[in-house]
């Protein structure tokens, strides 16, 4: 795409911050404070554009709340990967028929890609008429005009119009965790996936300007943030579209560059684009963890090209094995669909055997759920819901064995590990993670979030470790 038309010009941004002040002074005019409220489902991406929603929110005057009741203006950030997640936010958006009725001046927004669908927008059009305003994640950055517009004009708005995707830089952001930042690198797919609605509600693949991360990362740095995730729909992808291109290893060497205590990790890696010079630059660069999510989706080839996913089974072993080459304390995770339309048994028990050969540290496992609009939701699936369970749960208890073995190797190991929260757990009452992203529930004080610290192993389970702080807490 022409880049002029992707990224959104500086006076149109400012523009949008001129908006922010409109809106300010109309809820200044009402003599009490504006509750904002902002939920979010589905990936790290919509959480980051979460974030923004809420720096433009603050902005605007708002303060934050949890409870719908007390909410002046509600957003919703929908995710449209998964049928469970849609079920979810129309249950949502039915609850709030009874703050609705309570605040007839609250402001409903339902956004994101769920939002994005036409099929979605009719429905709310129709069934959810105390929605105000629907836009997808084409129209975030804009989200001030639309929203004064339904201030003013007393109208339903839907911004759903089928636009080429956009770059928007200089948004507010409220991140709401000093330790942990996410930093979007690039938007869209160009992959189609057969089960995937993603590159139909997000658009084609757009690179940020590299000089851009490189400022949001150091600025995320000096301010103390020790965990920074890179995100982008295919990483890998990253800096095609540049006009000077960049390509994602390149970019790790130079976010490598920065000083500081903090670890750089990033999702999601596409097997089809993650080679050597990728893995040899995490190997060396000190500051990106050893950690790659590589999700694999199936371990049996048809399977595998009827997805459309572009590698077959022994050309992703062949990468996991050269990955862990270079770094023996890989920590490896993956995504795998169960039941994909025509899997067989037999071909649903290779994804186990890829399992067990591989070894991964974790998974995120899901059945398969069709997604309108889709190549796969138009395939025969002949095989039951019950069938397909029966297998699903065979690659929990596989991975679950896995996943308890290697947490138990870790017992007796003092090792580094970043406090990052608390967890509300008397016995354990800090959150931390490891390089490698396990999760270690640890003794100690709060005033160790946000350092990073040496643990003593001391427990572990299939999910998560257990430590006791085997030094004082240093200071950030």
């Amino acid at each position: 795409m022409d880049r002029n038309q992707v990224v959104i010009p500086p006076e149109q941004i400012a523009r949008q911050r001129e908006f922010e002040k409109k809106i300010r002074a109309l809820l200044e005019a009402r003599q009490r404070p504006c509750q904002a409220l902002v939920e979010t489902f589905g990936c790290q991406q919509n959480v980051a554009d979460s974030q923004r929603l809420m720096g433009m929110l603050r902005e605007m005057g708002c303060a934050f709340t949890e409870d719908p009741r007390e909410a002046d203006i509600i957003v919703i950030n929908t995710c449209a990967i998964r049928e469970n997640a849609e079920k979810r936010v129309y249950g949502t958006l039915g609850q709030l028929t009874h703050t609705k009725e309570a605040n007839p001046q609250q402001i409903i927004c339902l956004c994101g890609c769920m939002a994005q669908q036409e099929r979605v927008a009719q429905k709310v059009r129709e069934s959810y008429r105390h929605v105000d305003m629907i836009f997808g994640p084409q129209a975030l950055w804009k989200f001030p005009e639309l929203l004064y517009q339904v201030c003013t004009q007393h109208r339903r708005l839907f911004s759903i119009d089928d636009e080429h995707g956009t770059i928007a830089e200089g948004l507010p952001v409220v991140r709401e965790s000093g330790v942990k930042a996410w930093v979007s690198i690039m938007y869209g797919c160009n992959n189609f996936c057969s089960y995937c609605i993603v590159p139909y509600v997000r658009g084609r693949e757009r690179s940020r300007d590299p000089e851009e991360i490189l400022a949001e990362v150091r600025e995320l740095v000096a301010e103390g943030y020790r965990d920074i995730t890179l995100l982008g729909q295919n990483v890998n992808s990253y800096g095609k579209d540049l006009p000077q291109p960049m390509d994602f290893a390149d970019l790790l060497t130079a976010i490598d560059q920065t000083p500081g205590d903090y670890y750089v990790r990033f999702m999601t890696s596409h097997p089809k684009d993650a080679g050597e010079k990728l893995f040899d630059t995490m190997a060396r660069c000190s500051h990106v963890a050893k950690q790659l999510h590589l999700p694999v989706q199936s371990g049996n080839s048809r399977v595998l090209h009827a997805m459309n996913r572009g590698y077959t089974r022994e050309q992703y072993l062949e990468k996991v094995r050269y990955a862990r080459s270079v770094m023996p304390d890989l920590v490896l995770t993956s995504d795998i669909i169960i039941g994909f339309p025509g899997e067989t048994e037999a071909e649903a028990m290779d994804t186990i055997s890829l399992v067990e050969e591989v070894g991964y540290d974790a998974l995120f496992t899901f059945i398969y759920s069709p997604r309108p609009g889709t190549p796969a939701a138009k395939l025969p699936d002949p095989v039951s819901r019950e069938e397909k369970q029966v297998w699903f749960d065979r690659l929990l208890d596989a991975q679950n064995r896995i996943s308890a073995q290697i947490h138990a190797g870790y017992v007796g190991q003092e090792i580094r590990v970043l406090v990052d929260g608390e967890s509300g757990d008397v016995r354990w009452p800090l959150t931390s993670r490891t390089e490698g992203g396990r999760l270690v529930h640890l003794t100690g004080d709060k005033s160790a979030i946000g350092s990073f610290v040496t643990a003593k192993i001391v427990d572990s389970n299939t999910w998560a470790l257990f430590g006791e702080l085997a030094e004082a807490a240093p200071q950030r």
